[in-house]
């Protein structure tokens, strides 16, 4: 679906009469591969250059080196640039940005009108792509009456209707509450598993990322790390190094195994903590009722 060669991309900075003061490199030799049908998560600090990553499989951005593939088309093929935007549909970070219509309805049938889909189908288009991101009982509410993340469910279903082949979220819960990132991410797990859309998901929350089937990492416009989200989060000591959190559950098994507790590797949920933690417990237990008192976290 997505694949990026030796991709580079400068910013150039220029004075009044044009001049070059200075370039910087936001992307240095980026090779990626997202099949289609991934979850596909990318972690970095600021500057790393994932959003700039974001913008080249839209179209947004031309390489200054090495080039991009969606869905087989070259995004400096001029001439399949509306076609790479139809089958790579983008979530931006401000719903207020992108939703233009009066009515959710108007709204999400707004981008399969501007492709000329007849009449009947864009009714078709709108009622099966609120029904996905469970926004169907709100079609004929005012997007202006929704709540934050109700809002950014209406900008995907806008994005659903145009039939995309992928889906690329750049950063889309950053003015979310919590309760509004839980309904985003929900809807992103639900169009991935049910409808089988590639799903590209560029966030700074942790929690967001352990539902992927892939994390990449990026640090100074480079793949600094790649795998699973338990390969990934099991180098805590490297995600620090650059500048990255990992969920609290990590964060909690890490410290503990650091203790001297004997936990694995790549603990992603507060369930799996717990299970992980049980054996210890038990043991306790099992001590106490001969009589024993015993601290259950002694080996830290």
């Amino acid at each position: 679906m997505i694949l990026t060669k030796g991709l580079i991309h400068n910013y150039t900075k220029k004075d009044d009469e044009g001049n070059t003061l200075s370039v910087i490199r936001a992307l240095d030799g980026v090779d990626i591969e997202v099949k289609a049908g991934e979850f596909v998560a990318i972690l970095g600090h600021n500057g790393s250059g994932k959003s700039t990553l974001a913008k080249h499989i839209n179209a947004l951005l031309y390489p200054s080196g090495g080039e991009v593939w969606v869905d087989g088309m070259n995004t400096e093929d001029a001439e399949k640039l509306w076609e790479i935007r139809q089958r790579a549909g983008m979530i931006f970070q401000n719903p207020d940005n992108q939703i233009i219509g009066q009515i959710v309805e108007e709204d999400v049938g707004f981008g399969p009108e501007n492709l000329g889909v007849p009449t009947q189908e864009i009714r078709e288009r709108v009622d099966e792509s609120l029904k996905a991101v469970g926004m169907l009982e709100y079609r004929e509410k005012s997007p202006n009456r929704l709540s934050g993340g109700q809002k950014q469910r209406v900008s995907i279903a806008g994005v659903i209707a145009m039939h995309p082949g992928c889906i690329i979220m750049d950063e889309p819960t950053a003015m979310l509450d919590p309760s509004g990132r839980k309904e985003v991410i929900r809807a992103a797990r639900a169009l991935n598993d049910v409808e089988r859309i590639t799903i590209l998901l560029i966030t700074h929350y942790m929690e967001e990322v352990i539902y992927a089937s892939r994390v990449i990492v990026m640090d100074g416009g480079r793949i600094a790390m790649q795998g699973t989200p338990r390969e990934v989060f099991s180098h805590v000591e490297k995600l620090k190094a650059l500048h990255l959190d990992v969920p609290a559950a990590t964060e909690l098994a890490y410290i503990l195994k650091k203790n001297g507790l004997a936990l694995p590797d790549g603990i992603l949920t507060k369930e799996e903590l717990a299970a992980a933690l049980k054996p210890y417990f038990s043991a306790s237990g099992q001590e106490s009722e001969q009589g024993e008192h015993v601290n259950p976290g002694r080996e830290c």
